[in-house]
């Protein structure tokens, strides 16, 4: 098929990374154009598929690949069930796969987030350098929590260019309840694009399953054929931007982000020790700008204490929870959630 005279556009729906590319590269040699759904292979080997598409002058449109999404969240928030029973509930239904490690850990999030931050910013597709961070490790504790404070958790990808370079990131989100984002449940998606002169716009609608993916994979067929007689030099590239003029705008490392923190602890309920914490988080230049400290049960010695920062670097982050944990009268690990307002 890759090779036939008769065929002008070739539509990859295989998945992974071996056959599917080999097919797609040698159909681009051939001069046929691609639609493809394959996330996984874009956001990896994305830019030597682009480049061999311009050299030949033909089209790589990839509108499937970015949708979809897994309802665990709102599962574990709305019946407080457990991770491992919305996990498998989510698998009974179609929505998660039965090796769900790409969707829980946030790797399918990070695949889709590459290939945005591609085309919002120029930049090559940088795979390997998103941070990728899943809902594995949730607890129904800090759902309840983040709600008490006016919050919800949402695993996001994150990109945004700053100052220092580009945020390349997915991680567990709390985002204010009142933000649209909050409120997208079950398998629907929604992408938040902030633009320079039109501001926030959101994209919302249904991501998982065989009809929404078939829709964009004919939607893509049809553009493909609309632009198919425009001459190459002249066509609007579905990467946004061609692949040789792209920016090395550099993808910032995790520890470099700046952003608000949620922290929750399990400390000895005596006097003193709230002053020990706040005293470390500002030599490490972190203010609070919220915090619950919980009643002990009847008989307990231990409290939770839970924090919101203002905006922090990472790094000063991690060094303050490094100093928290030696201090005798705190107890097992801190949780550290990272929060956007997302205004």
């Amino acid at each position: 098929m890759v090779r036939a005279k008769d065929i002008d556009i070739v539509v990859e729906l295989i998945g992974g990374y071996t056959v599917a590319k080999d097919l797609q590269l040698e159909a681009i040699r051939h001069g046929k154009h691609v639609v493809t759904a394959n996330k996984a292979l874009l956001a990896t080997h994305g830019n030597e598929i682009f480049a061999a598409a311009q050299k030949k002058g033909v089209m790589v449109a990839f509108e499937a690949a970015v949708a979809g999404g897994v309802p665990i969240i709102s599962e574990m928030r709305d019946k407080g069930i457990a991770f491992a029973a919305a996990l498998q509930d989510a698998q009974t239904r179609g929505y998660a796969e039965a090796d769900p490690t790409f969707d829980i850990e946030g790797v399918d999030a990070a695949h889709k987030l590459t290939i945005l931050s591609a085309l919002a910013f120029g930049i090559p597709m940088q795979f390997k350098k998103a941070y990728t961070e899943g809902i594995s490790k949730l607890t129904q504790e800090d759902i309840r929590y983040a709600e008490e404070l006016g919050y919800r958790i949402k695993l996001l990808g994150i990109t945004k260019k700053t100052k220092k370079g580009i945020e390349l990131r997915v991680h567990p989100t709390l985002v204010p309840t009142r933000r649209l984002i909050a409120n997208v449940e079950g398998v629907m998606n929604a992408i938040l694009v902030n633009g320079d002169a039109v501001g926030p716009t959101l994209y919302y609608g249904a991501g998982a399953g065989s009809q929404p993916t078939a829709s964009a994979v004919v939607a893509d067929l049809v553009d493909v054929t609309r632009l198919i007689t425009a001459d190459p030099g002249h066509r609007v590239p579905h990467l946004a931007f061609q692949p040789d003029q792209l920016s090395d705008t550099p993808v910032l490392p995790i520890g470099d982000v700046e952003t608000s923190y949620y922290l929750r602890m399990r400390v000895v309920d005596k006097p003193g020790v709230l002053a020990d914490i706040t005293r470390i988080l500002a030599d490490c230049r972190i203010s609070i700008d919220a915090m619950v400290q919980k009643e002990p049960a009847e008989g307990q010695k231990q409290v939770d204490i839970v924090m919101l920062t203002h905006r922090a670097v990472e790094r000063d982050v991690n060094q303050a929870m490094a100093k928290i944990e030696k201090l005798k009268t705190v107890l097992g690990r801190i949780v550290r959630l990272r929060l956007e307002a997302l205004l």
